[in-house]
C-alpha cells in the first residue's frame, strides 16, 4: 500500500495489467451490477443542469427510468449513483453497434456539455473510497474486463498508466507524476 498525503493506493493499481476493449466486452460494466454509477455529491447538481443536453443522447428507455427514479439514486448513508433500466443497466448508456457507450460522455463528444462523465466511470476499474478525510484507491478486478487483462497484459500497460486521464482529472497532474515515478522505482529493473 502506497501513502500520499491522505490517500491509501492500492499496489493492485500498479501489478496488474489493464486496457479496456469494447470491442470485446461490448462495455458490459455499464450494463451489469447492483447499483448504477457511484457519483460524488457535486456531480448531483452537473446532472441536473446538464440533463436537457444530454436527453437527445439517450436510449427511450434510459430516459423513462430517469424520469421515473430521478437524475440519481440516494443509497443509505448518502451514497449516489445513477438509475438503473429494470434494476440492471445504466439509465444514462447508449448503445453504438451493439456496443454500451456513456451517454453523457457522447454529448460531450459533441461539444453540447463540458462534464465529460461521472469521475467513478472515468476512472474504471479503479475504485474509491472514502473514510474520515482518508481516500482510498482501488483497483477492482471484475470477470467481465478479462479481456481487458489480457490486451493489459499483452501490451505491459499497468492501471494507472491505462487510466492516466482520469486520475490526472480527479487528483492532478502532480500526483500522477508520484505514481508514476514510484512505478518506475518499484516495478521496472
Amino acid at each position: 500500500m502506497l501513502q500520499i498525503d491522505h490517500h491509501l493506493i492500492s499496489e493492485d493499481i500498479f501489478s496488474e495489467q489493464f486496457e479496456c476493449e469494447l470491442s470485446r466486452c461490448k462495455g458490459k460494466c455499464c450494463i451489469e451490477g447492483d447499483l448504477g454509477a457511484p457519483l460524488d455529491y457535486n456531480e448531483l447538481k452537473i446532472l441536473e443542469d446538464i440533463y436537457d443536453k444530454i436527453k437527445p443522447f439517450l436510449e427511450k428507455r434510459g430516459i423513462q427510468a430517469i424520469e421515473e427514479q430521478g437524475k440519481y439514486v440516494e443509497h443509505a448513508e448518502g451514497e449516489f449513483s445513477t438509475p438503473l433500466v429494470n434494476g440492471k443497466e445504466c439509465a444514462y448508456l447508449t448503445y453504438d453497434k451493439g456496443i454500451a457507450l456513456c451517454g453523457i460522455e457522447k454529448a460531450w463528444k459533441a461539444g453540447k456539455i463540458d462534464f465529460q462523465k461521472p469521475i467513478s466511470c472515468h476512472l474504471y476499474p479503479i475504485r474509491l473510497w472514502e473514510k474520515n478525510g482518508i481516500v482510498g484507491i482501488n483497483y477492482e478486478e471484475w470477470d467481465i474486463c478479462k479481456c481487458a487483462c489480457i490486451k493489459g497484459a499483452k501490451n505491459n500497460t499497468p492501471v494507472y498508466r491505462f487510466l492516466k486521464e482520469a486520475i490526472i482529472r480527479r487528483f492532478g497532474q502532480e500526483f500522477y507524476d508520484i505514481l508514476d515515478l514510484y512505478y518506475q522505482e518499484q516495478y521496472i529493473r
